[in-house]
């Protein structure tokens, strides 16, 4: 069948896939469950405490939750890209003045939910910034985005007073939290300094990240430490040479370092009126920063964590001003997010470096109208369909299973010309204590209605024990509130049985389940119809 063909195709198609209960390939270790947000305020709102305890039930591995601002000066109210604690201000003489007031309300939260914080120094307080110009940015999703650079982006005037500032910091937390358990939350400095971040020079980052490591380490000496967050680097030479010059630099002073992080974001368009993601440019950032790490003999056993990996650049811009990003809102972004983080297991591996945690850059945004398209999980307290393609993820667990698809696309074709024409129907399993768990997936970049791949599932090596069969789905029609909503008549103020009636549909349903699976000699045989845009777990049990 050639692609052409398959594009034109309406009646469903078959797909064989094999799995191999008996041939485990390596452990399982989730890196998809990682989240961060702009806006630190929203953790402590109704909506966010919900949220964030939502994200630890996902996994018996708790989330790592990344946030920007947590030493922006301000009055500690959200707005789009923006968040404050006022952490640190300055007495009439010149003298710092703490103040973890706000701080602590965030940190409160996320150990109250169960989060582990990937703590993020940054940014630069006002009274420690020199930038000419407002402090403070009044951004709008209609804005161009370099309007974002304001004061909170400079260098810091003063690197004595700001070490200071990061060795208080973290005995403030030990205090609050006990120095064993913040020593085993992970640090990192600053954010995107290649971009609208940092107005300062590559050396000025250098030295500021120095200060803040070893600040940090004076503090709480096993705490580990990372950096530099630089944003994607294919076709990117400004990325590429700051990521290089900062590995360069730790290499040549033995700065402290713990782990590697980079960015990677996708380029979604309009296609023919209608959506056409990019997932290639993603997986082509992925596999340019590894290779640039892989430069440098002495920093490739450190793990790596991909700060922001995302289908595109901004979580803030609503679909509703840039309708790129319309997929934000149904199950197109669950189904990329499985493609986009089983292809990064893929792409660590192709690379032979360690990836910790790939980080969604997605949360919620309060007091916004519901399903307005901006990248978060839940809209208004209702969970959105990409929160099921995560908690599908969070039913892998143990050990990596040998598995085939006829239809799996090859990931160098993919980064050469995304998934357009044929798609991807995937799989991957594992194997714990208790049973086996399959992961499928049917993607495709464009956001088109296509035919539904008709999925027979052979399993072997199963043995002489019995099996019983739980099916999860997420598609158009299941885990997808906002087709639920769109039903109701787009409500934006529902109330009582409505509300409920939308919370509810934006749980993970279960679909088809069996009591008992014929096993026929350590064999068993499924069959699955898995529209385009759907993803299914399907959990075989003892």
């Amino acid at each position: 069948m050639t692609v052409q063909e398959d594009t034109r195709m309406s009646s469903p198609y078959d797909v064989t896939i094999s799995v191999h209960a008996n041939r485990p390939t390596g452990k399982y270790e989730p890196l998809w469950n990682w989240f961060g947000y702009d806006e630190p305020n929203y953790t402590y709102s109704p909506h966010g405490r919900k949220l964030l305890k939502e994200l630890t039930e996902l996994s018996p591995e708790p989330p790592r939750i990344r946030a920007h601002n947590l030493l922006t000066s301000g009055d500690g109210l959200p707005a789009l890209k923006w968040g404050s604690t006022n952490a640190y201000t300055e007495d009439a003489n010149g003298n710092p003045v703490y103040d973890w007031t706000i701080i602590d309300k965030i940190f409160d939260t996320y150990v109250e939910a169960g989060n582990i914080p990937l703590i993020q120094i940054g940014f630069t307080p006002e009274a420690l910034s020199d930038f000419d110009g407002p402090y403070r940015h009044q951004w709008e999703p209609a804005d161009k985005y370099a309007t974002i650079t304001t004061g909170w982006t400079a260098p810091p005037n003063d690197l004595k007073k700001w070490g200071d500032l990061i060795e208080a910091w973290a005995r403030h937390l030990a205090e609050r939290y006990g120095e064993d358990v913040v020593s085993s939350w992970p640090w990192e400095v600053w954010n995107e300094p290649d971009g609208h971040y940092w107005t300062g020079t590559i050396p000025q980052f250098c030295e500021m990240y120095d200060v803040s490591a070893k600040a940090l380490k004076r503090a709480l000496p096993k705490a580990r430490v990372g950096g530099p967050h630089t944003c994607g680097a294919f076709a990117n030479e400004k990325a590429q040479t700051f990521l290089r010059a900062f590995l360069k630099h730790v290499v040549d002073n033995k700065s402290p370092i713990d782990f590697l992080a980079f960015h990677a974001k996708g380029n979604p368009v309009i296609y023919e009126g209608h959506v056409r993601m990019g997932l290639h440019k993603q997986l082509r950032d992925i596999e340019t920063n590894l290779a640039i790490i892989n430069e440098f003999p002495e920093l490739r056993h450190l793990p790596v964590v991909i700060g922001e990996s995302d289908p595109e650049g901004c979580a803030a811009c609503s679909a509703r001003v840039h309708p790129q990003n319309g997929y934000r809102n149904g199950p197109l972004y669950g189904v990329y997010v499985v493609e986009s983080m089983i292809r990064t297991y893929e792409l660590a591996r192709r690379a032979n470096i360690h990836i910790e945690g790939a980080v969604t850059w997605a949360f919620l945004f309060d007091d916004q109208p519901y399903f307005d398209g901006f990248r978060d999980l839940a809209t208004n307290g209702v969970d959105k369909a990409v929160l099921n393609g995560f908690r599908m993820l969070g039913k892998l667990g143990g050990d990596w299973l040998e598995s085939e698809s006829d239809y799996r696309r090859d990931i160098e074709d993919i980064m050469s010309h995304g998934v357009r024409g044929k798609p991807d129907v995937n799989v991957v399993a594992t194997r714990d204590d208790k049973g086996v768990s399959i992961l499928l997936w049917h993607y495709h970049d464009d956001d088109e209605a296509g035919p539904t791949a008709n999925i027979t599932v052979n399993l072997d090596g199963w043995g002489d024990k019995s099996a019983s069969l739980k099916h999860f789905r997420m598609d158009e029609e299941h885990s997808n509130a906002f087709g639920v909503w769109k039903v109701m008549g787009k409500p934006q103020n529902p109330a009582g049985e409505d509300y409920a009636r939308l919370e509810a549909s934006g749980k993970l349903a279960e679909i088809d389940g069996e009591a008992s699976v014929k096993v026929d000699d350590g064999r068993i045989a499924l069959k699955v119809s898995l529209p385009r845009q759907g993803v299914s777990l399907l959990r075989l049990d003892w």
